[in-house]
């Protein structure tokens, strides 16, 4: 036989001899490069939509000025127009508008107007220009007249010449859909309007939002952004399409990488799932292996032929995963969003485009995890010694030879100092690996402790009092560690990361819950049905609330977006009601504050949520200028309070200040007490009574609290699949594992049927085996996962995301998933025993004759 056909007869034999064993390990390789590949496909495809768009807001312009506030004052445009080194300038108002016919059927119903002077426009974003009727020229000029982008008609199921309405704050506005945008970008939902209009429909008289710039031919882009940023002072920020481009990728890329992380944790999985096969088929086939290097294969040759069995499987998961995660992108884009569940990225329509070169990653990433998994045990299956292994009881040398326990040491000791390592670049990395070699050092130390645990209960057995089934296995488990701490592998991997996702999970929603107590202390929260921040309720509109029937206290909360950093996205600023003697009734303070008699009488106080700390190195006591004050004022952090809600930061202040500083009355929402006495559905009634009462959302302190939860629930779905994933793999893993071994057992329990066991007593045995495994499982895992928990809440949460929880252990949850994998593991090894005894007595142990 040619070494051509003795590889493919080999192939063949083990694949078709082990279907179970094969299967699992693919799948494992599939999910995990299945559920990778499709979070990069969702990410990259609204990463990209999201960039393209921001471009083609900005057409062929070379800088863009914006303030740290919203919006400014257009006397900045002349300035601009008149400036040495602009050739053009292009204003431009933006306005986050609201649709209310959509508000009941989708969450945050929102798309762009923008208002453009349209022959400034032209020759800086011609992309952006409407196409009017050919008889109604002038509509480009028209106070009502709207033209939208295709993805805005399709999404508002209009045409040219209806009426859409839109609003801001509690105001209604009727526009007329004069012509569509046709060079828009695809998927973007975005309308056009003369800039005057737009001012004067959505109260922002003077107001701009940007002005885009081109340049004097000539004019060095660099020098000139430096020149003019320091004319502009801190007010004002200079940016161009690269900063854009950078901003849309950090906007989600903690939430990303946590979601690849977890999502690759599958994949690791299967690599451990690969490492135990290949350990077991070579324990099983060692004297067919060794016979055959007999027969004059070389080493080589053996484990190239290892190696390909392992790598074939390798290469069919990974593409088996790449068209299923391309299938899970296509099947979530379609039916989801692009959001990944945390709304990154509203009002997105981003199609999916085929990626060559992360496809090529994937299957590079399968492929070589299916290797790596399998490389210790083919290696040392080349290399032993033909005539020993062709012993029966040689396959005890393969563990030897496995045993590591410098690496378990090594791997514990190094996780425990990369957990308390600073982040990289803003991203946890030395949590993730911190995490990855507990499990590794976890898993190489199960030898041992397995060791220690089973011949501790050997040594307290009592032989007289316990029953021989009971003694055979805890004999056989003490003296056959190694074996034991293969199939043990399984079990200590998905139950550790099962107890790892509930307890932060748990934690996590636990103190959302109890922060959501401690900001929302009234009766009543009211705000536009749209919320936004540029109009909100206006002084009228707030004395008209204020003014009904069956309200004791009503506090008014002012919310705005500033820039602090062009490549990082908004930061909330917050003014309202805050009690300076005690800010702790209203804001959930943690243990870092000023008291107030340290706060000086010349410096303003704000509290800063924790995200500021990491992200803008604000700190207690210290004094900053927010750039958003006219004239610039000092401020000082009083204090540092936990924010679930805005993870790329915020700040709080009081509403008085706020209102004295910038002149701004408005308010975005409302908070209301209800009288002692008074019915909330009768205050609710009278609100939505009001000229404006269509326009509010009205909701009762328990019915915010569960929209919040509802949403957190949401953000974590992709989470629990993940989980579940990895759950079913460690799981089937534990089922090949124990199916394995039982093959490799088959003269051990044909010696025991010798001496007088029955098939039932071998079957009982076995799934007395198994319980005792998977018990000792559980423990360590519950070990392992709780070490794991400790850095997810406490190392990897607050350096990917920038806020603190409290740990919480869901004591029931734990109970019923660890039964759950109990009675798992004892039914996979009945059933398993089932096919080890069912064989023939004598043909079991001919093999020792």
């Amino acid at each position: 036989m040619n070494p051509v056909s003795l590889t493919r007869w080999l192939l063949l034999g083990e694949w078709c001899s082990h279907r179970l064993q094969s299967v699992v390990a693919v799948l494992a390789i599939m999910l995990g490069v299945a559920l990778g590949f499709t979070i990069h496909l969702i990410n990259t495809a609204a990463v990209s939509e999201f960039s393209a768009a921001t471009r083609s807001l900005s057409g062929t312009s070379d800088l863009t000025v914006r303030a740290v506030q919203s919006t400014f004052d257009e006397s900045l445009y002349p300035t601009l127009m008149q400036h040495e080194g602009v050739a053009q300038a292009s204003p431009v108002l933006e306005i986050t508008a609201g649709v209310p016919a959509k508000a009941k059927s989708m969450h945050n119903p929102v798309f762009k107007i923008l208002g453009l002077d349209v022959f400034r426009a032209t020759a800086v974003t011609p992309d952006l220009l409407g196409v009017p009727a050919e008889d109604r020229q002038m509509d480009i000029l028209a106070s009502d007249a709207v033209f939208l982008s295709p993805a805005a008609m399709e999404w508002l199921s209009v045409k040219q010449g209806d009426s859409i309405e839109v609003s801001a704050g509690a105001k209604r506005i009727t526009l007329r859909v004069a012509g569509g945008l046709t060079r828009a970008h695809a998927g973007q939902r975005i309308a056009v309007m003369d800039i005057g209009a737009a001012q004067w429909h959505f109260d922002q008289l003077g107001q701009l939002s940007r002005i885009e710039l081109k340049l004097r031919q000539g004019v060095d882009r660099d020098t000139f952004r430096a020149t003019l940023s320091k004319e502009l002072g801190a007010s004002y920020l200079l940016t161009e399409s690269e900063d854009d481009d950078e901003r849309a990728h950090n906007m989600s890329r903690a939430y990303r990488v946590n979601l690849n992380i977890l999502a690759l944790v599958a994949l690791f999985t299967g690599a451990f799932l690969i490492f135990s096969s290949q350990v077991l088929s070579t324990i099983r086939r060692r004297s067919q292996l060794a016979l055959l290097r007999v027969l004059g294969m070389t080493r080589r040759q053996i484990l190239r032929q290892l190696l390909l069995e392992s790598g074939m499987l390798g290469v069919l998961g990974s593409l088996l995963g790449l068209a299923l995660g391309y299938l899970l992108a296509a099947t979530a884009l379609y039916f989801f969003g692009a959001d990944l569940g945390a709304g990154f990225f509203p009002g997105l329509e981003p199609r999916l485009h085929p990626d060559p070169l992360a496809a090529l990653f994937y299957f590079l990433l399968g492929t070589g995890v299916t290797l790596s998994g399998s490389l210790l045990p083919a290696w040392e299956a080349a290399h032993a010694h033909p005539a020993p292994a062709l012993k029966s009881g040689s396959e005890y040398t393969v563990l030897a030879a496995l045993r590591a326990p410098r690496l378990a040491a090594a791997c514990l000791l190094t996780g425990v100092i990369f957990a308390g390592l600073p982040p990289v670049d803003d991203l946890p990395v030395f949590g993730y690996l911190a995490i990855v070699l507990l499990l590794i050092g976890s898993m190489a130390a199960l030898p041992y402790l397995c060791e220690l645990f089973f011949s501790t209960l050997s040594r307290a057995l009592n032989p007289n009092r316990s029953s021989v089934l009971y003694t055979l296995a805890i004999t056989r488990l003490s003296n056959a560690s190694g074996l034991a701490a293969i199939a043990l592998g399984g079990v200590l991997v998905s139950f550790s990361l099962m107890v790892a996702m509930a307890i932060m999970v748990a934690s996590f929603r636990i103190s959302v819950d109890d922060w959501l107590a401690r900001v929302l202390p009234a009766d009543l929260y009211l705000h536009p049905t749209i919320h936004q921040d540029m109009r909100g309720f206006i002084p009228d509109e707030q004395q008209i609330i204020a003014s009904q029937p069956g309200i004791e206290r009503i506090d008014f909360i002012r919310s705005i977006p500033l820039t602090f950093d062009p490549a990082r996205s908004n930061i909330t600023l917050l003014a309202r009601p805050i009690d300076r003697n005690d800010p702790g009734l209203t804001l959930p303070l943690t243990e870092d504050r000023l008291p107030p008699g340290d706060i000086p009488p010349d410096a303003i106080p704000i509290w800063v949520s924790e995200a500021m700390v990491d992200l803008y190195g604000f700190k207690t006591g210290k004094r900053v200028t927010l750039p958003f004050a006219d004239p610039e004022q000092t401020f000082i952090v009083a204090g540092i309070w936990r924010d679930y809600g805005r993870i790329f930061g915020a700040i709080q202040m009081q509403l008085s200040d706020y209102r004295r500083l910038t002149g701004d009355d408005h308010a975005s929402d409302a908070a209301l007490w209800v009288k002692e006495g008074a019915a909330i559905d009768t205050v609710i009634s009278a609100l939505q009574a009001l000229p404006f009462g269509d326009t509010l959302e009205i909701m009762e302190t328990g019915r915010v609290r569960a929209v919040a939860l509802k949403q957190f629930d949401r953000s974590f779905v992709i989470t629990y699949l993940l989980e579940l994933v990895a759950i079913g793999v460690g799981l089937m893993g534990v089922a090949a594992s124990f199916s394995a071994q039982t093959l490799t057992r088959i003269r051990e329990f044909g010696m025991l049927r010798h001496i007088g066991l029955s098939r039932r007593q071998i079957h009982r045995m076995l799934t007395l085996e198994g319980g005792l495994l998977a018990g000792f499982g559980i423990i360590t895992g519950f070990l392992a996962g709780t070490a794991i928990s400790l850095i997810l809440i406490f190392v990897v949460n607050p350096q990917s995301f920038h806020w603190t929880m409290q740990l919480h252990m869901p004591w029931t949850w734990l109970l019923l998933m660890a039964l759950a994998v109990l009675g798992a593991a004892a039914l996979t090894a009945f059933a398993a025993s089932r096919h080890a005894a069912s064989g023939n007595v004598i043909r079991a142990v001919r093999e020792d004759w």
